[in-house]
């Protein structure tokens, strides 16, 4: 493989509720095994050299499925932030942060995220990023409340402007987005600063994503010549 390794990689989860009713398991079943995935995953990216890890863990239309569904979700996303699981990546010297409408979340696990921000924030091995209640329009319509909000002029209103005002305002443009699950589309995902993104569409379901799977979607972006419109 190529040592040109993405920088910044996010992946868009697709595939357990699928992956799950194929097997004759319940919907659940599936997304407890794509949580046991991320953690896999997570660690191969930081074998492999990517410095940044955004994962779209659960979407602002992600609301709109069963009350069941949604309640297991955000206690799995509870789960994640488990003092097991922080003190898991704060030994292996990675960095959280949660990016999305955080106001939607349950106080418990707003308080979960805060310490953990808190308690990784110095690391500096990686970055693992959450979008939690996150999507890509809900996110650029705040930036302009936050834009309207403070009386800037309009001319002063550039590209940079925008993006300082993004939930993502602290993070580089994502290199590579990999999507698994078959589907060919990015969902409303990260659409500002995944504008020169190279897409990777893995028809793998996301429990069944292994390390090799990763390697070829590093090796197909390798290979790509980035041109950002030249």
């Amino acid at each position: 493989m190529s040592n040109k390794i993405p920088y910044h990689l996010g992946i868009i989860i697709d595939g357990n509720r699928r992956w799950a009713r194929e097997r004759g398991l319940p919907t659940l079943q599936g997304h407890l095994r794509g949580f046991e995935k991320l953690k896999e995953v997570g660690k191969w990216c930081k074998e492999k050299g990517v410095k940044v890890l955004t994962v779209f863990a659960f979407s602002t239309e992600n609301w709109n499925r069963s009350k069941g569904e949604v309640s297991y979700l955000m206690r799995l996303l509870k789960k994640a932030f488990s003092k097991k699981e922080i003190d898991r990546l704060n030994q292996d010297g990675i960095k959280v942060q949660v990016i999305g409408q955080r106001e939607r979340l349950a106080e418990p696990l707003q308080k979960a995220i805060k310490e953990a921000e808190e308690l990784t924030k110095n690391n500096q091995e990686g970055t693992l990023n959450l979008a939690i209640s996150y999507g890509g329009k809900a996110e650029i319509c705040q930036a302009i409340k936050n834009i309207l909000k403070n009386d800037d002029p309009p001319n002063e209103i550039s590209e940079d402007f925008v993006s300082k005002n993004l939930w993502t305002a602290d993070l580089p443009d994502l290199d590579l987005i990999i999507r698994t699950g078959g589907e060919q589309r990015i969902s409303n995902f990260m659409l500002w600063k995944g504008a020169y993104a190279e897409l990777y569409f893995s028809k793998k379901y996301w429990p069944d994503f292994t390390e090799k799977d990763l390697d070829l979607a590093l090796k197909e972006y390798a290979h790509r010549q980035r041109r950002f419109g030249e």
